[in-house]
């Protein structure tokens, strides 16, 4: 599930395009793709059938409007949208959860009796969107063991010695670190168990990062005030022989350690999908140094490195991602084309950019697609899917979605 701040009830992902190398389209059209969340997909009005009938509207309904790819969601928060042997599958929150007092409590009633365990809709979305031509790549919140509040994972549970940890000790609600080698193990466990459906592509969703009670999870400057666990401690001190207390927060060899832990994951990751399938392309999600998280005067992001901790020039250089997506989200003067400029010059040509874009109106659409054009990219993610509702909602979007799709790319003369 995906909210903001202000909840609207929505359960979030996202979309973008590929190209078929790291060079833009010159002047034609990009594909157009999006994300699924079953789980959202399930709190309209109206709402899919349950099971596999439900998972075919969705589908019907994302090829009727030309999307030829769908980033379809495993993970909600810390739960399994798939019969998960690792996480426990979605089947209701926690009693504490984020909805709860709400105006949005509604939707715990609508979500109780659907059991994500007994019904494997990921499995039915690889199999049924391979019949009427559409690519399932496979969304994976890497980052977080919870949204909002009420969908911890059971290992963030059981090991809260494995998380996030700030600056004075005072350790973060639900958020693992990758600094532990336990944690990093668990995650590429929840990979293996997404392999072995074969999806299209894995998706790896770096933005979303737990509980929002634990904002900001930066300081001012937009520089992350986690990554104080031992094993980044230890580090420090072999390396350097300085205490992290002794060091700012800002010190690049202090940020160059704790961004070490999450590349070592990426190298494992891709190591780990290469050899399951060398084509399977491998995309992440990332901010960029207009992004925020919780609001824009939450937690600022300096950038993807300094904010989240992620090497994203070093993803690129060592061929661990083949491409990426800039988070939607803008603070100040930031936008769409700004945050793409930005992390075509980050990934130096080496990985190939998407577009983020909106399933919002004709206009919107209009304009995102001029963009698009003007700036070559091959690809255009629209947030997200359930925007589009079950016919006959959003017919004029619909309308000119379709044809743009159907309408073969200029080639250069």
């Amino acid at each position: 599930m995906h909210w903001t701040i202000n909840l609207t009830g929505s359960l979030l992902l996202a979309t973008f395009c590929l190209a078929a190398d790291t060079q833009p389209a010159s002047n034609g059209r990009c594909i157009l793709s999006s994300p699924v969340t079953h789980s959202d997909w399930m709190v309209r009005k109206p709402a899919p059938k349950w099971g596999p009938e439900g998972v075919h509207q969705i589908l019907d309904r994302c090829r009727e409007a030309g999307l030829r790819r769908v980033y379809w969601r495993c993970f909600d928060g810390g739960r399994g949208l798939y019969p998960s042997r690792l996480l426990e599958p979605l089947h209701g929150f926690d009693e504490d959860n984020y909805h709860r007092g709400r105006d949005s409590e509604w939707l715990l009633e609508v979500l109780k009796p659907l059991d994500w365990g007994a019904f494997d809709a990921f499995k039915e979305a690889i199999d049924y969107g391979h019949k009427i031509g559409i690519e399932v790549h496979a969304w994976l919140s890497i980052n977080e063991d919870d949204h909002a509040w009420g969908l911890i994972s059971r290992f963030s549970r059981q090991h809260p010695e494995l998380r996030w940890v700030r600056r004075d000790g005072r350790p973060f609600r639900s958020q693992l670190s990758f600094a532990f080698p336990a944690v990093r193990e668990y995650k590429l466990a929840l990979l293996r168990e997404i392999l072995a459906y074969r999806p299209d592509g894995i998706f790896f969703d770096w933005i979303r990062t737990g509980d929002v009670r634990d904002g900001p999870q930066t300081d001012a400057e937009g520089i992350a005030i986690h990554g104080y666990e031992q094993p980044n401690i230890e580090v420090l001190r072999s390396k350097y022989g300085l205490e992290a207390t002794a060091v700012s927060n800002h010190d690049e060899r202090w940020i160059r350690i704790r961004v070490e832990p999450q590349t070592v994951f990426m190298r494992d990751a891709a190591a780990l999908i290469r050899k399951t399938d060398p084509k399977m392309p491998i995309t992440a999600l990332v901010h960029h140094p207009w992004g925020y998280r919780g609001g824009p005067n939450e937690t600022p992001y300096k950038d993807c490195r300094n904010g989240l901790l992620l090497d994203v020039r070093r993803w690129a250089t060592d061929r661990l991602v083949d491409e990426f997506i800039p988070a939607g989200y803008y603070r100040g003067d930031g936008n769409a084309e700004k945050a793409y400029r930005w992390l075509q010059e980050e990934t130096q040509g080496k990985a190939r950019v998407a577009l983020f874009g909106w399933i919002a109106s004709p206009d919107q659409f209009a304009a995102d697609t001029q963009l698009v054009r003007r700036l070559g990219a091959p690809e255009l993610l629209l947030w997200e899917s359930d925007y589009l509702g079950l016919p006959p909602a959003k017919a004029d979007l619909i309308s000119v979605m379709a044809p743009y799709a159907q309408t073969p790319a200029k080639k250069d003369k």
